[in-house]
């Protein structure tokens, strides 16, 4: 159905979203079947990791475990995830339903998820002062902030504490009984979903500690082996994602909503990060950025096919970037504020080190 369009090539104005979306109608297609076998594959992997933490023998072993079942907890979430947009099934009561099981192991709140994500990251992608996900300081602010409000944007910024920046800032902060600064609106359902998840948390800690005793093993070796590695990764993980997804040198962070709207914030603050031998598809194609905030609709099981649409009718217009670690600490170190003056990301010691203004 897109074959005839010919691509925007670089200096033609950008297409309304409303356009672009029209290609990708095609691959918006959802299928049921297909989404509970993936859910089902995942809990199934899930429950076999879970148990390889209390079998194996080894601490090694229950660790690599740990970590492989924080791996899969990412993959539910990312389940979960779709189901929050609708895009995983073409069912919305089906939808809420899948995406609150998805969402159980990471411990997730369904309905906070759904407004701090949806609503406000998707509708205000990197527009200062409404997306709060890894929003940065401008030098001003940092410059007023505390030693220890310093420290600890250092530590968050410093690459190497993703998982610690969203375990505190989002899911401790936004995703478990948040008080009214942090959620302002209040709503019953809230209350409801906190309480599924603490639900869950405890029957996962009573679960592992009477495998511990039922296997002759230490109760607090086999919580730290089959609760906190796994979910110390499962944050690791999402903080690791979000951040690559929105920081780049080359993405831009807007403080006035003109600006910003006119800047095509669905494809021009969203990075297609890109993995050697199809890794990509083990994280549910969530990598395929792009084309999810272009249009959420689309299942993740398309996605890859739309990310490959978009690039092909945008040349140049979407940033991609092969993933190395190197390429990783080298962000780090460059995006740790804002500077709106400049339009560019600089260190804390203020050197810019965006490339258009540094052309500039």
């Amino acid at each position: 159905m897109t074959t005839h369009i010919q691509p925007i090539l670089p200096g033609e104005p950008m297409p309304h979203r409303k356009v672009m979306r029209e290609w990708l109608i095609p691959l918006a297609e959802r299928t049921t079947a297909l989404a509970i076998v993936m859910l089902v594959v995942d809990y199934v992997l899930w429950g076999a990791l879970m148990a390889g933490t209390v079998l194996f023998e080894s601490w090694w072993a229950k660790l690599l475990s740990g970590c492989a079942a924080g791996f899969v907890i990412g993959r539910l979430f990312i389940l979960g995830h779709d189901a929050c947009h609708q895009s995983l099934t073409p069912h919305r009561n089906l939808n809420k339903w899948l995406g609150r099981i998805a969402f159980l192991p990471s411990l997730t709140a369904y309905s906070l998820w759904d407004i701090g994500h949806n609503v406000v990251h998707h509708g205000y992608t990197n527009l200062k002062n409404f997306d709060f996900v890894w929003a940065p300081y401008t030098p001003e602010e940092f410059e007023a902030l505390s030693t220890f409000e310093k420290l600890r944007d250092r530590v968050y910024r410093s690459g190497w504490a993703p998982g610690l920046y969203y375990m505190i800032e989002i899911w401790w902060n936004k995703m478990v009984f948040p008080n009214e600064k942090n959620m302002p609106t209040r709503r019953p359902i809230f209350i409801k979903d906190c309480l599924l998840i603490t639900a869950f948390a405890v029957l996962w800690v009573a679960v592992m500690a009477w495998a511990a005793i039922a296997t002759e093993q230490t109760i607090g070796y086999i919580l730290l082996m089959g609760v906190g590695v796994p979910f110390f990764f499962w944050v690791s993980m999402i903080g690791f994602v979000v951040y690559v997804h929105h920081t780049h040198v080359d993405v831009s962070w807007h403080e006035e909503r003109t600006g910003w709207s006119k800047a095509s914030p669905f494809v021009s603050t969203t990075v297609h990060l890109t993995f050697p031998l199809n890794i990509g598809a083990l994280m549910h194609h969530i990598m395929e950025h792009t084309a999810h905030h272009l249009d959420m609709s689309i299942p993740l099981y398309k996605l890859k096919q739309a990310q490959s649409k978009l690039e092909e009718l945008l040349p140049e217009r979407i940033i991609v970037q092969p993933f190395s670690w190197r390429w990783y600490f080298q962000t780090a170190r460059d995006c740790k504020l804002y500077d709106f003056k400049t339009d560019s990301w600089t260190t804390y010691d203020g050197k810019v080190t965006s490339p258009r203004a540094m052309k500039a």
